[in-house]
């Protein structure tokens, strides 16, 4: 009895263990041990399922009806999944049916029929004649010289001395380089000499500054802000000097010059020589390294002081109502500046398709003109597929107009040609004519 009792007070007290607690609270455990010998199922074991499914305590009519619910969602779920991908495919390809219809009937997909192309007709968008920045038309001038504005021109003998420029290449860079020459003139408180349009070796023109521009008009405006005289002074005995003499002339400045450059390197040159030429004088000043109301005075010269003689203004007048109406009706029209003369695309040391003839041609009159940059000619080649990459080759006239075609301009667009002679000749403007007929 005492046995009994003894080993009876030590099963109470080791029940009372965590560990005999954590066991005593896990009777399923217990029970399947116990049920089964070797402490486990066989995986074909139906016990096992049953074991593990969490609803087995409940009665098996509502445990089939759980179960049967369950599947149903489940399909449901799937269902509603495939039709969502459905209608999200459906969505996509209606958005992508008109991008693929507008690819399909491009303006610049046509057909070659020998040597004409077929091009499909396509209304032009009226966006192609817009002016993109609509909101400028509200902006005004502010360049204009104000009534109470004081001038702080010195007079003209106690100027710095006097600049005299060359005009380089066509009307748009001489213009340019006359508005260059203004601003110069006011940095440095020089007075200016009117400048000389340089003769370009392609146009062979001889036009003079005054056969373009009203002077009295240029010299008149301008007169608070710089001094500007007609000629070359009386004193400066030979004038020639100034167009062959090394010692009037300054050649070492760098393009897009800071003002701050002729402040320190010209203007020390010219109180000394008090006349002095600079060349070249192509974009030999900056535009974000010179002061605001230098920014200012080249667009007072740009828009205000150069204007054109009153003859030239009623020709260019008469030539834009005759593009307009050349069909009977007010059209607009594209005046185009291809930019391919023989000058510009050898000045580009770019490669161009052409016969062998061509080539050599091409090369003998780039080493005639700019043998420096020329050498032998053994660089070219990869420069020329270089600058090609980079974009920086003038575009061929069938270049320019398949570009017009992709921006959406028909073949009915009415274009006048802006340039010289084409290099090429008929052949190189044969795609564009057949572009645009």
């Amino acid at each position: 009895m005492a046995e009994l009792r003894h080993s009876a007070s030590m099963g109470s007290r080791a029940s009372s263990s965590p560990a005999k607690r954590d066991a005593a609270a896990i009777p399923l455990t217990f029970d399947r041990h116990r049920d089964h010998p070797s402490g486990d199922y066989d995986d074909d074991d139906p016990r096992r399922d049953r074991d593990r499914d969490p609803l087995r305590f409940l009665p098996p009519s509502l445990r089939s009806l759980i179960h049967l619910d369950d599947a149903r969602a489940l399909a449901s779920s799937h269902s509603r999944i495939l039709a969502v991908l459905g209608l999200i495919l459906c969505v996509a390809a209606l958005v992508s049916l008109p991008s693929l219809w507008s690819r399909l009937t491009a303006p610049y997909l046509c057909t070659k029929d020998g040597i004409v192309l077929r091009c499909p007709f396509v209304k032009e968008p009226p966006s192609l004649w817009e002016n993109p920045h609509s909101a400028t038309t509200s902006w005004k001038p502010c360049a204009e010289r104000q009534e109470n504005e004081i001038s702080d021109l010195p007079p003209e003998n106690e100027t710095s001395g006097y600049i005299f420029i060359h005009a380089e290449g066509g009307l748009n860079q001489q213009r340019i380089a006359i508005c260059n020459a203004v601003a110069v003139a006011k940095i440095m408180n020089a007075t200016l000499i009117l400048p000389v349009l340089k003769q370009d070796q392609i146009w062979k023109d001889q036009t003079k500054f005054e056969d373009i521009f009203d002077v009295d008009h240029f010299i008149e405006y301008l007169k608070y802000d710089v001094h500007i005289v007609r000629d070359i002074p009386d004193w400066f005995l030979d004038k020639t000097e100034l167009f062959t003499s090394i010692r009037r002339t300054v050649k070492n400045i760098p393009k897009y010059a800071p003002a701050q450059f002729y402040i320190d390197n010209v203007l020390p040159r010219i109180k000394e020589k008090k006349i002095m030429a600079l060349k070249p004088f192509v974009d030999r000043l900056g535009y974000d390294n010179v002061p605001a109301e230098i920014n200012r005075l080249r667009c007072r010269v740009n828009y205000h002081a150069l204007k054109f003689l009153p003859e030239i203004e009623e020709m260019a007048n008469l030539l834009a109502s005759r593009m307009r109406n050349r069909t009977g009706s007010s059209n607009p029209y594209m005046a185009l500046h291809l930019r391919f003369e023989k000058g510009m695309v050898g000045l580009s040391f770019c490669d161009f398709v052409g016969t062998r003839e061509e080539k050599a041609m091409m090369a003998a009159y780039r080493q005639k003109e700019w043998p420096r940059r020329y050498k032998n000619g053994s660089h070219l080649w990869e420069l020329a597929l270089q600058k090609r990459k980079e974009g920086r080759c003038p575009l061929e006239p069938g270049e320019v107009a398949v570009i017009l075609r992709a921006m959406g301009y028909p073949k009915e667009t009415q274009i006048y040609v802006a340039s010289g002679q084409v290099y090429g000749g008929q052949n190189r403007m044969a795609p564009l004519r057949n572009m645009f007929p």
